[in-house]
């Protein structure tokens, strides 16, 4: 991301934009209105415009946004260009989904190893990507000049391993397990719970019918900023 301060919320939506943009350089569209990136993305036109004016006068009234250009002006706030290479704790049946999945909508996020302390799994390789022992982590991390690292071990073993990658120095980690780990302040933790998100999800189902429209709460527009 680039150095310039914008809410999290914002952040998170921000490559959302940038893949639906995408396809629209590639079908030829010219430009878009926040009421047409509303209906695609299902999200407020009013958060939609908010979003964009913390990076600046992107669009005019009236015309809306010139997709190429919008496009071009994220590439470079979210460092497309950039290859960001990430590693792999726990190659377990998500583990290895996850290899062969390696993020092939994107040009620039590559999981380039996977770890684990299984010696049958050591050694080979998943879609092409070699799987090692952690006692080598250090030596992959520095060698690919890895930042971040994907968690898939099993709940018992997240602290241990978490504590022993983040004295490597990766300074992020996507937490698949369902623990909750402690980190220091300078590494970047985000938890993805796969049975709470599924259980949410149902819950708002039982209890929110899609044809209510209920907005989310960080989606709903606001007179002010964040």
């Amino acid at each position: 991301m680039s150095d310039m301060k914008i809410p999290q919320v914002t952040a998170k939506r921000l490559p959302l934009y940038y893949r639906y943009l995408e396809k629209l350089h590639i079908i030829g569209k010219q430009r878009v209105s926040s009421s047409q990136l509303s209906d695609a993305l299902q999200i407020d036109p009013a958060t939609i415009r908010r979003d964009f004016s913390y990076l600046g006068e992107l669009g005019k009234k009236g015309y809306g946004y010139n997709v190429n250009y919008l496009l071009q002006f994220l590439r470079e706030f979210l460092r497309q260009d950039e290859v960001t290479h990430v590693v792999l704790v726990g190659v377990g049946h998500l583990g290895t989904a996850l290899l062969g999945y390696n993020f092939y909508r994107s040009h620039n996020t590559k999981i380039v190893a996977g770890f684990d302390t299984d010696p049958s799994k050591v050694g080979t390789a998943v879609e092409g990507i070699p799987v090692f022992s952690m006692d080598r982590f250090s030596e992959m991390k520095e060698l690919h000049n890895v930042e971040v690292a994907i968690l898939t071990v099993p709940a018992a073993e997240a602290q241990v391993t978490t504590d022993r990658i983040v004295a490597s120095g990766i300074r992020g980690i996507l937490n698949f397990t369902p623990s909750r780990l402690t980190v220091p302040r300078n590494v970047r933790l985000h938890h993805i719970d796969l049975t709470v998100e599924l259980q949410t999800l149902i819950y708002f189902l039982k209890n929110f019918p899609p044809e209510e429209d209920i907005p989310s709460e960080e989606d709903e527009p606001t007179s002010g900023q964040d």
